[in-house]
């Protein structure tokens, strides 16, 4: 077969995954992840059900390309971000990336919600999910590190009870960081995804009114807790 037809072929593949990526995301906004179903989205795409599976063999290697493309979207989102403050000091770099990543899960709630909502019963996701669930942790780690290298970081309170699990975690995640850093880290990931979750999820209705300043400010909170107290650099 000529290379012409290989191109064609390899076009027509990406084009044929690219709709039934678009069409499973139309379902997980209809009726959630749990109930994704390959034959409903074939049956949409007025493809037959063992055409489609050419394509993804399983429901759940559906989920993962699906999960796999919300991160990385999630993390390309974070980088330009964080691009588009080079220059400035890592508190503002911090609290730039912190809003991308805000303003990326109420654009897209569905996605959200599959990758950092509820686990999908039934479904485990393999290792090829972790390179693109990554991408935005290595952004604010490298604000971080940059801070470590270069006006300094103050170090949180570490009690003596976390010291060992803290050293643990800085082995594991981050080893050119104090164990305090990293530990604060760890704290201040999860509890900027449980802002964002708040906020996609409706919990801060009747509660928060003006959110976007709401959340810049506990970014900011966050960045302190992490040790960014020097705003230039």
């Amino acid at each position: 077969m000529s290379s012409t037809a290989h191109g064609a072929r390899a076009r027509a593949r990406i084009e044929v995954s690219a709709a039934i990526k678009d069409e499973a995301r139309a379902q997980l906004a209809a009726e959630g992840a749990a109930k994704l179903s390959l034959r409903a989205v074939a049956r949409e795409l007025g493809m037959a059900s063992s055409a489609l599976y050419r394509y993804f063999p399983s429901r759940d290697d559906l989920l993962t390309a699906l999960i796999i493309d919300a991160y990385n979207s999630l993390g390309e989102a974070a980088e330009t971000a964080h691009q588009a403050a080079a220059g400035t000091g890592p508190i503002r770099r911090w609290t730039a990336v912190c809003e991308a990543v805000r303003t990326w899960a109420l654009a897209h709630p569905h996605e959200y919600a599959l990758i950092y909502g509820s686990p999908v019963p039934g479904y485990s996701a393999p290792a090829d999910t972790i390179p693109a669930a990554a991408r935005v942790a290595y952004v604010f780690l490298g604000i971080v590190r940059d801070a470590h290298r270069g006006p300094g970081l103050a170090k949180p309170p570490l009690p003596a009870e976390l010291r060992p699990e803290a050293h643990r975690m800085a082995a594991d995640l981050a080893p050119d960081l104090p164990p305090e850093t990293v530990t604060a880290f760890v704290a201040a990931w999860a509890e900027l995804f449980g802002l964002v979750g708040f906020e996609v999820f409706g919990q801060f209705n009747r509660v928060v009114e003006d959110r976007e300043a709401f959340f810049r400010h506990a970014a900011e909170r966050l960045a302190h807790a992490v040790g960014l107290v020097f705003p230039s650099g």
